[in-house]
């Protein structure tokens, strides 16, 4: 392991080093880039006291740091790192622990054998969100990847029994909010007329979708969400990862690395939810990325709440593959009010997958660091 950890130029190394993009030739096509990536390990588990599962869910989450406010913050030391990229694991009864981490960089090879107005305003100006219907369209990728859960946020499938989705969709910053420790995930499926199912050749065309559910096992939330939610650092963490109690058996969309925003085709990003104000629909949106600070995206794509915890996702091209691939690069967080030079700007958030990130999130599913080199 490289890299002396005691030391605050540690982590600043660390959060640009292995961000860096690996050099490649120009080419038309908008190509994902290649990251040196760290390693987040499980270092020791303890167990907590059984939460009261008593907070409100909340939809949304608001904070007047902006991006300047952010990209004036001081970037946090290893030990600071540590301490937010730790996590709390809740269990389906009811039990509850904490794990902390190292972070580490590998060398090259080594690894290898193991004042505002108060107005609520999220769409803007022209409403340009798309509702998704018919079963063509539902259950086919990448819509089928939107999944709704118990506690009215939506989430994504990321691996064959794992969803992403915000944190503070199932905790509030200091406990769990109610229904977490039931907590399931619905699937859309079509609702066909007199009672005949979708594996019947001769049923009817479906008038409308339902959702299947699935009891989620455990939950894991970084404890830079639960420690720092008072503050502004929260918004940073503001994601969480559910094991379901049993595979989905639906096409996933694999989580990557955030490019800068000036590397994302278009400059655009794309996320689908459940926005409560179209209940029972499936609501698909694009736009362009106003700014971005390293751990967060502004944009101004029109939502509601109950879209928050999408992911967020970009198509690009693969270069190893020769294949076009799409994958999740943040989670929509929701709705910012920012001072911009004294006067009010309001943005929608999403929280980039940093290269840190996307190592503890590909170990929550995964198991182990090494399945987690390439982001």
């Amino acid at each position: 392991m490289a890299g002396t950890p005691g030391h605050p130029i540690f982590l600043l190394l660390l959060l640009r080093a292995v961000g860096q993009v690996s050099p490649y030739s120009t080419h038309w096509k908008p190509t994902w880039p290649a990251y040196r990536l760290p390693v987040v390990l499980p270092q020791s588990t303890f167990n907590l006291a059984k939460p009261d599962f008593g907070a409100e869910a909340k939809l949304e989450v608001s904070s007047s740091c902006g991006p300047q406010c952010h990209k004036g913050t001081p970037l946090p030391t290893y030990e600071e790192a540590k301490q937010y990229l730790s996590y709390e694991t809740l269990y389906a009864n009811g039990s509850r622990t904490e794990t902390q981490v190292g972070i580490y960089v590998l060398r090259s090879g080594e690894g290898q054998s193991s004042g505002k107005s108060r107005r609520k305003r999220q769409i803007y100006g022209y409403d340009s969100r798309f509702s998704i219907f018919g079963k063509d369209f539902l259950l086919n990728y990448p819509f089928s990847t939107s999944v709704k859960l118990s506690t009215g946020c939506t989430g994504t499938l990321v691996a064959e029994k794992h969803v992403l989705t915000a944190a503070h969709c199932i905790h509030d910053g200091k406990t769990y909010v109610k229904g977490t420790q039931k907590l399931r995930v619905g699937f859309l499926k079509p609702k066909f007329k007199d009672g005949r199912g979708a594996n019947d050749s001769h049923s009817a065309l479906p008038e409308k979708m339902k959702f299947q559910w699935i009891r989620v096992k455990r939950t894991h939330v970084p404890k830079g969400w639960i420690k720092g939610n008072a503050n502004d650092i929260g918004m940073d963490y503001d994601y969480a990862l559910l094991e379901l109690k049993k595979p989905h058996k639906r096409k996933f969309m694999k989580i990557g690395v955030s490019p800068p925003a000036k590397q994302l085709p278009g400059g655009r990003i794309h996320f689908s939810g459940y926005d409560n104000d179209r209940p029972g629909n499936l609501v698909y949106r694009f736009c362009d990325v106003q700014d971005e600070t390293y751990d967060l995206l502004y944009q101004q794509c029109d939502a509601q709440p109950g879209a928050s915890g999408s992911g967020v996702y970009v198509r690009m091209w693969k270069r190893q593959q020769q294949k076009w691939e799409r994958k999740i690069i943040g989670i929509f967080s929701g709705h910012q009010w920012v001072d911009v030079n004294g006067s009010p700007q309001d943005f929608n958030v999403a929280v980039r997958i940093t290269p840190l990130k996307y190592a503890q999130i590909c170990y929550w599913i995964k198991g182990n660091y090494v399945d987690c080199r390439e982001g």
